[in-house]
């Protein structure tokens, strides 16, 4: 009887062994899924994509990889968003789990990803740093087919930091190079953002270098790829960067009906931003086509978001020296504990020591008393024997 218990006891154990893995295995499917879905909505969903990546890490149990993805989504979407103090945050929790897991490619991505962290805080060094140790990483890794995207990503990002540190001219060369990395990844869902924002990039090298033909076609071409992914700002930013050719080619008109599409796109995003440059560029083109009424309603609406934006920036400074405050104080409360224990320490060696010495002064009184009554009683011994 004791032995059919045994047999049915390790039959259960064998059965949960043997479905615990594919159930491990569709929920983590399930996640990639997921994953997937809202990377292609950072753009156009940046809110929604916030709530999924905290599911994601809710929904990862012990697995770090989906854990270090989830954080990495929130931060994505944080920096689509414009909010990089967001972004930094969920970076840094992605980072703190990095050490724990043995996905080479996710390392790639996350340290990749801070140095796009830092080219967005204008840490152009910081940035570079990074991107050279991601990089370094890229060519280690021997998987090369899985890569054209970080890869892709790495030479982007360093051409933006060339066009603010040396020139449009070999900024647009790193770019090139970047985008025939991504045109390599097989997925084109996967790279169609990334595309998007690297050709409207060069479309603004272009306008630097006076080049308003080759600017507007780089700028069309980013916004049809925007539109294909369903990246709505990105698709927005493009028609504002066509509405800026069109503007100083004087075809006012042409500008005006971009930037209403691409005021239109923006709604839902919410990029105080883009509708401050969208809301600059209708005033001056209804300005231009003698449109008063229009003119000044849409000035109004620049000068509000303006302020909103210097508003906001007031409130994180502020919000971030309270932290600072915060964080000296705790500091200064715990070095003062510190303080206080060290000196405690410190007291109670000293009285340690002084005791030491104390015993140690007494012991050799009592010699001395003791080898100077024999000598008494030696010389008392030798004045009787006289």
């Amino acid at each position: 009887m004791a032995i059919s218990k045994i047999k049915f006891w390790m039959c259960v154990l064998v059965v949960g062994l043997l479905t615990a893995a594919p159930l491990h295995a569709q929920n983590y499917k399930k996640l990639d899924s997921i994953l997937k879905v809202a990377t292609n909505e950072i753009y156009s969903k940046p809110d929604h994509v916030i709530k999924v990546g905290g599911k994601v890490v809710e929904q990862s149990g012990d697995n770090v990889d989906y854990k270090i993805k989830g954080y990495k989504l929130i931060s994505d979407a944080y920096s689509a968003k414009r909010d990089y103090e967001k972004s930094v945050e969920y970076l840094i929790k992605s980072s703190e789990l990095l050490p724990l897991s043995n996905d080479k490619l996710l390392k790639i991505n996350i340290i990749n990803k801070t140095g796009i962290q830092y080219h967005q805080l204008k840490v152009y060094d910081k940035s570079i740093q990074y991107l050279d140790q991601a990089e370094q990483l890229i060519a280690e890794y021997p998987y090369k087919d899985s890569i054209h995207m970080e890869l892709g990503k790495n030479y982007v990002v360093r051409g933006f930091i060339y066009k603010e540190k040396l020139s449009c001219a070999i900024a647009v060369t790193y770019i090139d190079r970047g985008i025939a990395e991504l045109m390599k990844v097989k997925d084109k869902s996967e790279s169609a953002t990334k595309m998007s924002i690297a050709i409207y990039n060069k479309g603004n090298c272009y306008l630097l270098m006076k080049n308003n033909k080759l600017a507007l076609e780089n700028f069309v071409q980013a916004a049809e790829i925007a539109r294909e992914a369903n990246a709505k700002s990105l698709e927005a930013f493009a028609l504002k960067g066509s509405a800026k050719v069109f503007t100083l080619e004087g075809k006012n008109t042409e500008a005006v009906v971009a930037l209403n599409k691409a005021l239109n796109l923006s709604s839902d995003v919410d990029d105080l931003i883009l509708n401050q440059e969208i809301y600059r560029g209708l005033a001056e083109n209804y300005l231009a086509l003698n449109q008063l009424d229009k003119f000044k309603v849409y000035q109004l609406k620049f000068v509000a978001t303006q302020k909103l934006i210097k508003n906001t920036e007031r409130i994180s400074v502020s919000e971030s020296i309270g932290d600072k405050e915060s964080e000296l104080k705790t500091k200064k409360a715990e070095l003062s504990t510190k303080f206080y224990y060290l000196l405690l320490i410190l007291l109670l060696l000293l009285i340690l020591i002084v005791l030491f010495f104390y015993v140690i002064i007494k012991r050799k009184r009592k010699e001395i008393e003791t080898i100077k009554s024999q000598i008494y009683l030696l010389q008392n011994q030798k004045s009787k024997d006289a």
